[in-house]
């Protein structure tokens, strides 16, 4: 019988230690280091130890770059927006990992997602760890798929589910519903550590290479907003998609961060209805609903998401302090970002935060990260300390540097035209753009410099009312 070793690894970035200790090196986690038992040799080839097959290896069949390029066969899953964020539809033989918060409606975009791909005659498997088949048929009835002949099974075990897949007609599908409730008998660790989550996912990985099926693992997600679990899980699957929301919003965002097979940072946005979660064509005029045109301190940013144009209003507020040390709020955007624009306003444009409370959001919900939301948070602050609304119908992008200086960013074409279907009329953007058209759909407004921005903005100061003489009489 083969010795055991034991060792203590991190159960949130799976680094092993000889020993216990408080604080993780790797990741900076306190008290997240567990003793677990390593792993035996997987059944059907999966890690032999060092000895086992030493010097019995076979020469690989090596090919050149050149040759006949082909796409990697695809399932569409019938829903459009899943199917953008995939990249066309479910490569078979790929492994996808999906996160999102607890109740954001992962099980819901799942089970629509097989009952979808079930009624055009394909097999699918839907193994819930955590919930009975009573209440996932619930679920089905809630959202009026009862009739989809998609095959449930409550199970945990690895084992019981690749034979489970093995039986029967090939399999197009298989989602698994958590893989942190996943456990093999070949792995001496309970269930849910990483040494177990990451055996537990090596065989399914395996399995779905070897039969051509397309398996999705659900994951928790931690309170600082990551999967839960060993970080070497999403370096093994295919493609890791986060499920996004806010519980104050009824839209959904499903966000590709990674896929071996498609774009990354594609977005697809949902919409969380009373029947379940229904596809939105243009978000741009979902973010959009509702905004108050006339106020100061809004501006419309045209960004990119993946391939996907989108139009969404950035919102600041700038306010005296009654604090030594003003405070900084930003929902939406990067902080460290919103210092730099407020270091560049006050050295390159003479404002003067320093004694303002400053609040940042970007309305609707949506996380923006591309740099090309620096001119339009800008405006936005401009318009909010000087009282003065942004013209209506324009819409900011632009990379601000630290010299004051507006860069260009890329795809302008593609922004200008998603803010000219939605009526607006122009532009303000780096100057030059390069990838501009000669006959834009819109006015262009260059920005060379944050002091042409601010100049621009001053311009359309309200006058301050004049106050009203007292009568003589009175």
């Amino acid at each position: 019988m083969a010795r055991q070793l034991s060792s203590y690894v991190c159960q949130s970035c799976g680094a092993a230690y000889g020993r216990w200790q408080g604080k993780c090196e790797a990741c900076g986690g306190w008290n997240t280091i567990s003793l677990e038992t390593a792993a035996a040799p997987l059944p059907g080839g999966g890690a032999p130890s060092r000895s086992a097959g030493r010097g019995k290896g076979r020469p690989l069949a090596l090919e050149g770059l050149s040759g006949a390029a082909q796409e990697p066969p695809r399932v569409a899953s019938g829903i459009g927006e899943l199917d953008r964020v995939t990249g066309g539809g479910f490569v078979k033989g790929s492994v996808i990992l999906i996160g999102g918060d607890p109740g954001i409606g992962k099980s819901t975009l799942l089970t629509q997602a097989c009952a979808a791909l079930a009624r055009r005659g394909e097999r699918v498997l839907y193994i819930s760890g955590e919930e009975a088949v009573g209440q996932v048929r619930l679920r089905a009835e809630r959202l009026g798929l009862a009739d989809a002949p998609v095959e449930l099974a409550a199970a945990t075990n690895v084992e019981d589910i690749v034979a489970t897949m093995a039986a029967g007609p090939p399999v197009r599908l298989v989602v698994i519903d958590s893989i942190q409730t996943m456990w093999s008998s070949a792995v001496e660790s309970a269930p849910g550590t990483v040494t177990q989550v990451r055996g537990s996912a090596q065989i399914l990985i395996r399995q779905a290479k070897d039969s051509g099926a397309c398996v999705i693992l659900v994951g928790h997600v931690t309170k600082d907003g990551q999967i839960a679990g060993p970080r070497v899980v999403e370096h093994m699957v295919d493609a890791v998609v986060s499920f996004e929301g806010d519980g104050g919003h009824h839209f959904r965002i499903l966000r590709a961060v990674k896929n071996r097979f498609g774009p990354t940072d594609e977005i697809g946005v949902f919409e969380m209805t009373g029947g379940g979660l229904s596809e939105v064509a243009n978000p741009s005029a979902l973010f959009l609903a509702g905004r108050d045109a006339g106020a100061a301190g809004a501006a419309v940013f045209a960004g990119i998401e993946g391939t996907r144009p989108v139009l969404v209003e950035i919102q600041a507020l700038v306010a005296p302090s009654s604090l030594g040390t003003p405070r900084r709020a930003v929902v939406g955007w990067d902080p460290a970002r919103l210092s730099m624009v407020l270091a560049v306003l006050e050295a390159r444009a003479g404002l003067k935060f320093g004694l303002s409370d400053v609040y940042l959001n970007v309305a609707g919900g949506l996380r923006i990260n591309e740099p090309a939301a620096d001119l339009a948070a800008a405006a936005a602050l401009i318009s909010s300390l000087a009282g003065s609304p942004l013209p209506p119908d324009a819409v900011y992008f632009g990379e601000i540097g630290l010299s004051g200086a507006v860069r260009p960013v890329s795809l302008a074409n593609a922004r200008m035209k998603e803010a000219a279907k939605l009526g607006f009329r122009a532009a303000h953007l780096p100057a030059p753009t390069r990838d501009a058209e000669k006959d834009p759909p819109m006015t262009l407004r260059p920005v060379a410099d944050i002091g042409d921005l601010t100049a621009m903005i001053a311009s359309r100061r309200r006058p301050a009312p004049r106050p009203v003489a007292a009568d003589a009489d009175g």
